[in-house]
């Protein structure tokens, strides 16, 4: 991973880890899909989304029959832990195996501690995906790659969660969707939106209008599965104000990205970088102010002044 600045910032080449990471974002939709079935509806699903933690990334606090349980994916040792509020536990070796066998174990383990979650068993926004239970094709876990991942999240969620400080309108958390496996933070003009046009594979409209009701400056991280197809941290405005993917950027390795509408900073451009964090910051603000300023958002009322500002 070399030495200084960014030596905690891991090499994260997408070709040597696809399998497992494809195994990994399905994993994680099975639980994900449970955290769904025992958490109420918070605004945009933001009930849905996991918490990156010092171990790994973990679903917490979901309740069934007047108890709660968390779910964790502990990376460090590489455990799936189920621990309850009454003092029980399952625990889960993560190690190569089918969607379908984790599924299986899975389940079985929340039903020994008297936990019986039914779930739609078809992964969403893949094209041409497998129900869990008959998926016998994504079966890869490199401990390495998995521990990379993970270490690179810690990173990321550290600066997205300084760039989100620096907001005091609505801003979501910064929160891990199982759905996409990225790390995301979004800020929120205070405007509703127009319907989201456009399809997403096994995802319903209600679903996909409930996350986009309002305005929306988005960020985040994909690993190497968003449609950049490399690790990559994105940015993208929703409704995309006229003249968006014109904004001159001062980040040289950053680009606006037309297939996609979104701004987009390879991983590898601040990993290797003398600054990692000032690299990421700048990205992130200023194709948030090119949002703002193109939409015309009360930028004053919503972010926060730097500590001693007159105001």
């Amino acid at each position: 991973m070399g030495v200084g600045a960014n030596s905690q910032w891991p090499d994260l080449p997408s070709a040597a880890w696809r399998d497992t990471c494809e195994t990994l974002l399905l994993w994680t939709q099975i639980v994900g899909k449970v955290r769904i079935a025992c958490t109420p509806l918070i605004n945009h699903w933001w009930n849905a989304t996991f918490d990156v933690t010092s171990r790994g990334l973990m679903a917490q606090a979901m309740a069934y029959g007047g108890r709660t349980f968390d779910v964790t994916f502990d990376f460090v040792d590489h455990r799936l832990c189920i621990e309850t509020s009454d003092g029980r536990a399952e625990v889960l070796a993560l190690e190569p195996m089918t969607v379908a066998d984790f599924y299986a174990a899975f389940m079985q383990s929340l039903r020994r501690l008297d936990i019986d979650v039914r779930i739609w068993t078809m992964p969403n926004e893949i094209e041409g995906a497998i129900p869990f239970e008959q998926d016998r094709t994504h079966a890869q876990y490199d401990r390495i790659y998995v521990e990379r991942f993970w270490q690179g999240l810690v990173q990321v969620n550290r600066v997205l969660s300084e760039f989100r400080a620096r907001f005091i309108g609505k801003a979501s958390p910064v929160h891990f969707f199982w759905g996409g496996l990225d790390l995301a933070v979004t800020r929120f003009s205070g405007r509703t939106a127009p319907p989201l046009k456009g399809e997403t594979p096994n995802v319903a409209k209600w679903v996909m209008d409930e996350a986009y009701s309002h305005e929306v400056s988005s960020c985040g991280f994909w690993p190497g599965n968003g449609g950049y197809g490399r690790a990559a941290f994105y940015v993208y405005a929703y409704p995309e104000p006229a003249g968006y993917g014109d904004a001159k950027l001062k980040t040289a390795t950053g680009f606006y990205e037309k297939d996609l509408g979104q701004f987009i900073l390879p991983y590898d451009a601040v990993r290797q970088a003398s600054d990692p964090d000032a690299l990421l910051l700048g990205f992130l603000q200023e194709t948030y102010e090119a949002a703002a300023e193109l939409a015309k958002w009360d930028r004053k009322a919503l972010e926060r002044q730097p500590v001693g500002a007159s105001r």
